[in-house]
């Protein structure tokens, strides 16, 4: 009863304080990305313009003689590989490095969660005669073939940023899990189940009520691969639990949808804390 909503309005406190801040430092991160961008498209503009000035040179140079809806070599050649540069510079900005090879390009995907570096991948990609991988480091039960298959040939901006977003979402799961085990062993009981894509986790927490400890069980599914959040999150516990327990699960249940999995096992200490 009435514990268990204090309980729970407790949480939802904490959650929104930690969700403002979040919501905070990604408005700011997307504020740079933008002005970036636009920066990008300026001197992409400026580019069109410098070749468009080459071309009506070339053709006063040459009597009006040539096409004028066709580009010099040089000038399109040249205009390609700005353009490629400066769509490096913006996968640069999104934790994507890369560096020309001399059969195309060479792509290092750096990964990271809550400001923490975790892991790089590679990915080598020929150029000639068509699009295709020559060699990567991507973890087998990432969907690459797929992702590949569907982007690869029409638009390689899209391709790594789709590519991105589910090795990022992979390892940022994989570190939520890493965090539970190391900072609240003492709450699980027995081992974290995962696997290998830490897509699905199964464990058992105990909670305290009413100065006697029970025995929760949690499985947590992240249907969307490319997100840090469960899309289906089931919490069971024992029979013998008293019924205020079910509003208790009911709360976890909510915050583990809306909150990074050792972030909301550290609200629920902070919240047994403050009723003790």
């Amino acid at each position: 009863g009435v514990l268990a909503h204090l309980e729970m309005l407790e949480m939802q406190a904490h959650e929104a304080a930690v969700k403002q801040q979040e919501v905070k430092q990604q408005e700011e991160k997307l504020a740079r990305l933008k002005a970036r961008v636009q920066e990008l498209r300026l001197q992409r503009d400026e580019l069109r313009a410098k070749v468009d000035l080459q071309q009506k040179g070339q053709l006063g140079k040459e009597g009006g003689v040539s096409d004028p809806a066709q580009p010099s070599a040089r000038a399109v050649l040249e205009w390609k590989i700005k353009s490629l540069k400066a769509m490096l510079r913006i996968f640069y900005l999104t934790g994507i490095s890369s560096k020309l090879t001399k059969q195309g390009v060479c792509f290092t995907i750096s990964t990271a969660y809550e400001g923490t570096y975790l892991d790089s991948y590679h990915l080598d990609l020929l150029t000639q005669p068509e699009v295709r991988i020559q060699r990567h480091s991507v973890p087998t039960f990432i969907p690459l073939e797929q992702i590949a298959k569907k982007y690869l040939q029409t638009d390689i901006r899209r391709f790594m940023s789709v590519l991105s977003d589910h090795l990022n979402a992979y390892v940022g799961r994989r570190y939520q899990a890493d965090q539970l085990q190391e900072h609240f062993s003492d709450q699980i009981e027995g081992a974290l189940q995962r696997n290998s894509l830490c897509n699905l986790l199964v464990f058992n927490y105990n909670v305290s009520s009413q100065s006697k400890t029970f025995l929760f069980n949690a499985r947590l599914l992240y249907g969307d691969l490319c997100s840090i959040l469960p899309t289906e999150v089931v919490i069971s516990c024992t029979p013998d639990a008293p019924a205020s327990l079910a509003e208790t699960a009911g709360a976890h249940s909510d915050l583990f949808r809306r909150m990074a999995l050792h972030k909301a096992f550290r609200s629920f200490r902070s919240t047994e804390k403050n009723v003790a």
